[in-house]
């Protein structure tokens, strides 16, 4: 249950960040409350995971999620930079979530 709350915090995170870009610096109304939704309901669903999850832990993978997904999304959605090398560390960020998570006793 924390694994999946912190999961969905995660994608929240994604959700918001690029909202936060469709939202032409908070001026566009819609993208506004979107990216506002977003960031609470983020935090609720992370601070639900870390009720069973060391802080650490669950903070890392929050923001390693957040940071990939948006990473990815951004050479997808708005045609940022998707050389080589930047996905090569994305995809170390996303293989340090792995890992954290197989390493939680």
């Amino acid at each position: 249950m924390h694994w999946l709350s912190l999961l969905i915090a995660g994608l929240l995170e994604i959700a918001w960040a690029i909202g936060l870009k469709l939202s032409e610096g908070l001026t566009n109304l819609k993208w506004t409350i979107v990216t506002i939704v977003g960031m609470l309901l983020s935090f609720v669903f992370l601070s639900i995971s870390v009720k069973g999850l060391p802080i650490g832990t669950a903070y890392a993978v929050w923001t390693g999620i957040g940071a990939a997904g948006t990473a990815f999304l951004g050479i997808i959605l708005f045609h940022e930079p998707g050389n080589m090398l930047r996905l090569f560390f994305i995809m170390l960020i996303i293989i340090g979530i792995i890992g954290l998570r197989l390493t939680f006793k």
